[in-house]
Order: structure tokens, then C-alpha cells, then sequence
């Protein structure tokens, strides 16, 4: 899973409300034009924005893995049935098209993700939903950021171990339980350090974050946001 990487991209330069903004947008307008024409289109956007980040696609794909899987097979799952032809291709294909929109969609946010500091996160939607909710939904986002990585992180270290042991020899569901009981518990682990360490640190619920300023270099991300907001409406 990538994380946050300091850098001087043109990802890295934006303003972190078009960015979030630009997400949204992409989002909206990757459930709006649905045929093949609009995701070609949607497919080069989401090239271009992981240029802007110099994440490389295969590297995106890569970080993505397990979502991919699950998106891979439900297109599977949607053309089997249960009687004869046993296959229909077209809801397989209809499946496929909205797979194929979740998996641009997480490009885009690999690129966020890449170029955007947890900090800079929380400061962006503090600004875009004022109040305690916004407080609330900027420390959320910004602890998962930091969370993730670290447990999947502890996953790997757990499945390596088991390897190590020989437990490559078990079956699979064997290795499923000791995975599934050992990570839940690694993770509960965390939460409690996690805990301890923001009481020890004086856990703010309103510090000071870093400034967010737009530049002339956020002109063309906004206008771009704009025409893909209001897409659906031409």
C-alpha cells in the first residue's frame, strides 16, 4: 500500500482542497458516463494524474492488488447462472464497465494518497465541512492514513513468520485462521498503544494545522474539477 512520499511533483505543489476536490469530481463523472468512449477518456485522465505524482500505473496497480482481485472476479460472479447458458455476457460486461470505474477511481486516489500529507488532509476537510463534524472527519481520515500502512504492515510480517515456521505446508484455511486470529489481535494491540500514545501527547482536538494556500498552479486542477462536476449535466 503506497503512503504519503515528501517530494516536488506537481501533485506534491497542489493545494490540497483541489485535490480532494478533483477526487470528487473524477468520482461523479466516472458514475455518470458509463460507455466506452467515457472511460477511455476517464482512463487517460487518470494516466495524466498519476504522471503529475510520477507514480508509475503498474506501481498503482501494484498497491492495489487486493481490491483488484475482488474487482476482477465480480464480473465472474455477474455473468454466471444458474440454469442454461450458464454465461451471460452481458451483465458479465456491465459488471466489468463498473469494475473497471472503481479501479480508475483508486488511481486517482493513489495519486492523493502519494502527494498528500495525513496534516494536509485533516486541514482540507476541516475546511470543507466546518465544525465538529469536519474535526471529526479530518482526524478519521487523517489516523487511517497513518493506521493502514502499519497494519498491513503487521499482516505481512504474520504471513512471512508463518512461512518461516513451515506453515506454507498447512491448508489454506488453517493459515486463514492463524492470519485472521493473529492479525485481529496485533490490531487491537495497536489501538491500545495508539491510544495511550495520543493521551501521552496531549491529543488535541483542535491543533494547529499546517496552512493551506492555492496558487495559480490549482487554476487549471479547479476548472478541470468544474467541467467534470458539471459533465453529467451536458
Amino acid at each position: 500500500m503506497l503512503t504519503y512520499e515528501p517530494g516536488t511533483t506537481v501533485g506534491h505543489r497542489l493545494d490540497a482542497r483541489a485535490k480532494l476536490g478533483f477526487q470528487i469530481a473524477f468520482a461523479v463523472a466516472a458514475f455518470a458516463h458509463t460507455t466506452m468512449s467515457g472511460m477511455a477518456v476517464l482512463s487517460v485522465l487518470a494516466l495524466a494524474v498519476l504522471a503529475t505524482a510520477r507514480v508509475s500505473p503498474l506501481r498503482a496497480l501494484w498497491s492495489i492488488r487486493v481490491p483488484l482481485v475482488l474487482l476482477a472476479f465480480a464480473p465472474l460472479l455477474a455473468a454466471a447462472t444458474l440454469g442454461p447458458p450458464w454465461l451471460d455476457i452481458g451483465d458479465g460486461l456491465v459488471t466489468a464497465l463498473a469494475s473497471y470505474r472503481v479501479v480508475l477511481i483508486l488511481l486517482v486516489s493513489t495519486a492523493y494518497v502519494v502527494t498528500t500529507a495525513p496534516r494536509e488532509s485533516r486541514a482540507a476537510i476541516q475546511w470543507a465541512v466546518p465544525g465538529r463534524p469536519g474535526v471529526v472527519l479530518g482526524i478519521g481520515v487523517s489516523l487511517i492514513f497513518r493506521f493502514l500502512p502499519v497494519l498491513q504492515s503487521d499482516l505481512r510480517r504474520i504471513r512471512d513468520a508463518i512461512a518461516a515456521r513451515g506453515g506454507e505446508n498447512a491448508s489454506l484455511r488453517r493459515r486463514a485462521e492463524l492470519i485472521g486470529i493473529l492479525g485481529v489481535s496485533r490490531t487491537f494491540r495497536r489501538a491500545n498503544r495508539l491510544a495511550l500514545a495520543m493521551q501521552a501527547r496531549c491529543f488535541s482536538w483542535n491543533p494547529t494545522l499546517p496552512p493551506l494556500s492555492a496558487t495559480r498552479l490549482d487554476v487549471p486542477v479547479v476548472a478541470l474539477s468544474s467541467m467534470l462536476l458539471l459533465s453529467p449535466l451536458l
